[in-house]
This record gives structure tokens, sequence and C-alpha cells, in this order.
């Protein structure tokens, strides 16, 4: 019978048209015209219509079309939710997609799109995109937000037929863009996360010592690894670049054994943490159990990420995560973490730079300080050195309240040092900085020379090595201070306003055989040859000005190194018998 045949809508062209497919059709199918796209999609709702005929004005046309079967079926694949509405929002037909992205299996047709997906919210300044998109006659572009977690793409094209303009049917596409919002927007805390990370009001960074700043970091890197990132644990590593030993800066829900391990940054025997500190890459372990770089961290964890601290192509440190769920991480969770370690390693840059900073004051002000006590001091030592010389074995009171006071003057520069080095933050991650030469830290040097420059350019310089300098304006107050004092080296112009070079040097070795000696000259300036004469005495050191930096350290290291100097001294020149002094 032909109420079991199967339904074929007609859907448009002419009566003749019509007339012409419907003899042609009747005799399998049973042929339904629709003239309008509302009539045809209320058709298409039947469930016994399995095909559609769309009329074109031309016979030829009409020829070359054929019937499109299962379209409704065709259209449910789409990745993208279809439906069709009248100006009132009621949905006339539907995709199954459309239908899923609206939270059921369910058809939604006869409903309106608000009682299909719930009274979301639309992220854009349009509250009426569908009457928008009427009144302007062009497709609308908006955003739905249905909780905290799922976005729709919602965009509506108006449709109008051809013989009836006045009536609009809405062609609606909807897309689920969950994943790439909340992909933009973890991204965007990410950024502002840094922002934070490193932001610290110019009123609070005077009263927070180094220390502070460190703790109130730590802080805020658990608070947007868990909040953010939801990562339950969280162990930070910093590269140590002259022993290469991976510091633990900050821990969280790692065992005690594994926060306390001594790693570094080498690709074998340092788990994951040195492999990844070693090449710079980062390194996603998705099976603890099967794993050979694994090393246990977290309790009963079952994979883990790690990747590295970088700043300016260089490693800073790690950054690792780890879950008790195998295969917990993924491609997205490496690219976020990679991003936010890119925070961290400007954060502590930032830290690192600001402890530079107060190193770099405390040293100025310490240098400074010195800078200006010390040619007092020395005055004070020189004057009191010369009263001590003459009042000894007159009166004991005088004598050993002038020592006392020498001792004071020493005291006070020693204190200078002292503090300058107590209030010098130590930076977690210290970069390579000069040479700091150990083995001129504590030497007592005492330099003889008329030019107050060089006797100030020496308490600047050797002083940052935590040398004891000392100095003497002519050439009796360097004997007078080397008899009374013991120095590790003497440096000496040989030409001083009271005596020549080598005058100097016999009579200093007369006092203290062993002290080394090393002579300041001018280029091929040595008049009366007290270059060549200290040689043969043994003198081993002679530095040119204008010298460098480096030249005098490098020449006090060797002096300091080598073994006593032998020196000839005639038992028949009156300061020999002055060994017996004291010596401070």
């Amino acid at each position: 019978m032909t109420s079991e045949r199967t339904k074929v809508l007609v859907f448009g062209g002419t009566a003749e048209q019509w007339e012409i497919a419907s003899k042609t059709l009747s005799e399998v199918y049973v042929p339904v015209r629709a003239t309008v796209l509302a009539d045809a999609l209320e058709h298409l709702n039947e469930a016994d219509v399995r095909g559609i005929l769309v009329l074109q004005p031309s016979i030829d046309a009409l020829r070359a079309s054929c019937l499109i079967p299962q379209a409704a079926g065709l259209m449910a694949h789409l990745p993208d939710g279809v439906a069709v509405m009248d100006a009132h929002q009621r949905i006339l037909w539907s995709n199954r997609r459309f239908d899923e992205l609206a939270g059921g299996q369910v058809s939604c047709r006869g409903r309106t799109f608000s009682e299909a997906f719930g009274f979301g919210t639309l992220c854009a300044a349009d509250i009426s995109p569908f009457q928008s998109a009427i009144s302007s006659d062009g497709p609308i572009r908006s955003t739905l937000r249905l909780g905290e977690k799922t976005f729709l793409d919602v965009q509506a094209t108006p449709h109008r037929e051809e013989h009836d303009p006045t009536t609009a049917l809405l062609i609606v596409t909807v897309r689920d863009i969950s994943t790439e919002i909340l992909q933009q927007k973890k991204l965007n805390a990410i950024y502002h996360a840094g922002l934070e990370l490193g932001e610290i009001a110019p009123c609070d960074l005077q009263h927070m010592s180094v220390q502070d700043r460190v703790d109130l970091l730590k802080s805020k890197i658990i608070h947007y690894t868990k909040a953010l990132l939801e990562f339950e644990t969280v162990e930070i590593r910093l590269l140590d670049p002259s022993t290469k030993k991976l510091e633990p800066l900050l821990s969280f829900g790692m065992q005690p054994e594994a926060e306390q391990r001594e790693l570094f940054a080498q690709p074998d025997g340092n788990g994951v943490t040195g492999f990844v500190a070693a090449s710079g890459k980062s390194y996603l372990c998705e099976d603890t159990t099967t794993d050979p770089l694994y090393l246990p961290g977290a309790y009963q964890a079952r994979s883990s990420l790690t990747v590295p601290l970088m700043r300016n192509e260089q490693v800073l440190g790690t950054f690792n995560v780890e879950s008790q769920r195998a295969s917990a991480f993924n491609e997205q969770d490496l690219q976020f973490l990679e991003l936010f370690s890119r925070e961290v390693a400007v954060a502590l840059n930032t830290l690192e730079l600001l402890v530079a900073e107060k190193m770099s004051t405390v040293t100025e002000s310490t240098e400074r300080v010195l800078r200006e006590v010390a040619s007092p001091t020395d005055e004070v030592l020189n004057d009191a050195t010369w009263i001590l010389e003459r009042y000894i074995g007159h009166d004991e009171e005088v004598t050993k309240r002038l020592q006392a006071i020498i001792e004071h003057v020493r005291e006070v520069k020693l204190l200078i040092h002292r503090v300058g080095e107590s209030i010098s933050p130590k930076m977690a991650n210290p970069p390579i900085s000069k040479p700091q030469r150990p083995k001129l830290r504590g030497k007592r040097i005492l330099v003889a020379d008329d030019d107050e420059s060089v006797r100030q350019a020496a308490h600047e310089l050797l002083g940052r090595y935590g040398c004891q300098v000392e100095t003497a304006h002519h050439g009796e107050e360097a004997l007078l201070m080397v008899r009374r004092y013991q120095y590790d080296v003497v440096l000496a112009d040989i030409r001083l306003p009271d005596m020549s070079g080598y005058e100097c040097f016999v009579r200093i070795l007369e006092y203290r055989p062993n002290v080394p000696v090393i002579f300041m000259t001018g280029f091929g300036y040595d008049p009366g040859h007290s270059i060549v004469k200290a040689r043969q005495k043994g003198l081993q050191a002679v530095l040119y000005k204008p010298f460098r930096a480096h030249q005098l350290l490098d020449e006090l290291e060797k002096a300091l190194a080598r073994p006593a100097q032998a020196v000839a001294v005639s038992p028949t020149d009156p300061a020999s018998g002055s060994g017996t002094a004291s010596a401070v």
C-alpha cells in the first residue's frame, strides 16, 4: 500500500516542476511537497521521510538532481551542532551533535534555545544575538558559558524565503570551544601569576630581608602550582654553576629522603632531575615503575613531569611535579609547566638582582667607609708608633696605653670589614664572579710610598680581598713600622724622600730577614741602581708603574708562596742588633 512506501520530500520548484516530479516519484515513493524551509524541516522530523529532492527552476537541473538519501542522518555526523530556529528561537530541526551539546540524547526539536541549553552566560555585550542576527540580516557570533568549564561558540545566520522576505529563519551552529578557552584562560593566568611572582611593593622591600623575599616567593610558587596548574607536589632545585650541584629551594609533597638527596646536573645516576638539568630539556615520565631514570620522590608516585628553569638559554635549576596516577601528565601539562617555569626563572632572576644590588651597595658602602678612615687611621698608627718608640722603658703606663691605641685603631678597620660581610646577603644562585684570592685574606701588608694616591689605591684594592693594609710616607716611617710590627709582605717605592730603595730594602731585612719585599718603580727609573743591587741581596719581585691590579695581586701571592729570602747582613751594621724589637 501507498502508506507503507517511503516518503520523499520535494522542496522548492515551480508548480509545473512539482507535477512532473510527483508523477515520476509516485511509482515508487510517496512525494511530499514543501515550498518553504520551515515546512520542509517539519516534514524532515517525520520518521518515514527518507530522502529529499531539491527542485531547480531549470528542467535540465531537475534531471541532474537526485535523491539525497538519509539527509538527516548525514547531518548527524557533522562535528558541530546544527539547528534551524524560527524567529521565536523555537528549534525546528537539529542534528545529533546539537542535541549532545545541549546535554542529552533527547531531540531539542520543539524547544527554545534557552530551554535546550539553560540560561548560560553570554560572553559578549550583545544579550540577544539571535534577534540581532535577524535585525541586521547578517551572521552574529557569540560565546555561551555553561558552568565553570564549558564554553560554546554560537553562530546564528538568518535565512529568508524568496517569496516571503518578511519571514526569517535562523541557521544556528554550535561548537564546543571549552579546550581553547580554558587553555587561553590558563595562559593568561600564568602570565599574571608571573607578574605577581616577582612583584614586591617598594614599601615592603626595605623591611624585608633576603630570606623574607625567598620565603614569599616560595609561598607564591606553591600557591600557583596548586591553584593554577592543579599539581599537588612540587620540587624546585637551583643549580650551583661552580659545583653543578642542584640545591633544594622548595619542596612540597615529597618524601624526606627525596628532599635530602644530593643531586648533580649529570645525565646518569642523578635521576630525572639531574638529566633535565644537564640536558636543558623537559622530561615526561609516564610510568615510574618502568622508567630507568626515575628516582623515588613523592609517596607512591606513578608519573612525573620535570622541566628546566631557563634564563637566557642558561639552566638555573629544575621544576618537578609528580602524581600517584600513571600517565597523569600530557603534552598540554608540559607546555603549561614550561611556561610557568619561565615566569619562576624570571622571578628568581629578579630576586638575585635585588640581592646582587644589595650586596653591591653593602660592598660599596664598606669600601667608602674604609677609604675615608684609611688615611686618618694610618696617621694615628704612625704617630702612636713613633711615640711608643721613644717611651719604651720610660713610662710603663704610657707604653701600655699607646699599645692599646694601636690595637684599637687596627680593630676599627677589621670591624668595618666584618660588619660589611655580616650584612651582605648570601645569594641563592651566585653568579660566577672575579677570583676571590683566598691566599691574600687576612695578610698584613705594609705599603711605603710618598704618593698619597698610591697609598689610597692600595687600601681600596687590597682591602677588597681581605688584606690588612697599613702605609708609611717615607723610609724611616716604614722602618719604624717594620721594626715594631710583623708584616707578611712589604711594598716599597725605590724612590723614597729620605733614602734610596736599596737602603730601605737592606734595613728592612736587617729587622725582618724573612719578610718578602716587592719594589715599585716607574719604567726605566733607577738612578742609584737600587734594583740591581737589591737583587744581589735577594730581591725577587719588581712592579713597574703603572701596573694592573692583577699583576700586583699575582706578585703578592707569589711572594707569600716563596720560601723565606736570604740576605747578607753586615755584622758591623749598627742596625743589626735590632732584631730583638717586639713584634705585634
